[in-house]
């Protein structure tokens, strides 16, 4: 099947099209429909999933597949969450994820509690009134300075206590086999090949 990607982050198709390697994965660009932007007006991930989909599905009339995912602080009473792309945005001025890092750093400078989640919605929406949700999440803790090179986001400060490293310092196969989005996607497939085989 083929799955448009109401997304433009490559980072994030990267990811997907390793981990739902049975299906093509497109995203909107591809498809010269360059200003696909909807804005992200929910209140959770799965809202704002949803939001994406739609979006894109009435452009297209195709199977869409959209996430929303971000990072929650059990410190910062669950924020960044779905606001984590845009933290500590200015007047529509975004920082950079380094810069986005550090500022999570110093939210958290004087608290000892350091627990924390990447939490990720993942719908696949195969015509107007047929769908496939989930969340999932991968825990851990914000160490309170930056390691590792890989990835992207807030990956360098988020650390896997019983792997002794942050999402950073994984491969792209450990991190696909562990993470939030890894385990959306594979129960996703799931779903989608026994709902498929259901079908009519």
């Amino acid at each position: 099947m083929t799955l448009w990607f109401a997304s433009g982050n490559t980072h994030k198709k990267t990811e997907l099209a390793a981990l739902l390697s049975g299906h093509t994965i497109k995203i909107p660009s591809e498809g010269e429909i360059l200003d696909f932007n909807p804005p992200e007006t929910g209140k959770t991930f799965l809202d704002n999933a949803f939001i994406k989909a739609q979006a894109l599905y009435h452009i297209l009339k195709e199977p869409v597949i959209a996430d929303d995912s971000g990072l929650c602080v059990d410190a910062l009473e669950g924020r960044p969450g779905i606001y984590s792309s845009r933290y500590g945005a200015r007047a529509g001025n975004t920082l950079s994820a380094s810069e986005r890092n550090a500022l999570l750093l110093q939210a958290l400078a004087d608290k000892p509690q350091r627990s924390a989640r990447f939490v990720c919605a993942m719908v696949v929406l195969l015509s107007r009134d047929r769908f496939v949700a989930v969340q999932e999440t991968l825990e851990g803790e914000i160490l309170r300075e930056a390691r590792g090179r890989g990835g992207f986001g807030y990956d360098p400060v988020f650390y896997i206590p019983r792997l002794g490293r942050t999402v950073a310092e994984l491969t792209e196969e450990e991190k696909n086999r562990i993470s939030h989005r890894g385990k959306a996607a594979r129960h996703l497939a799931a779903l989608l090949s026994t709902d498929m085989g259901n079908s009519p």
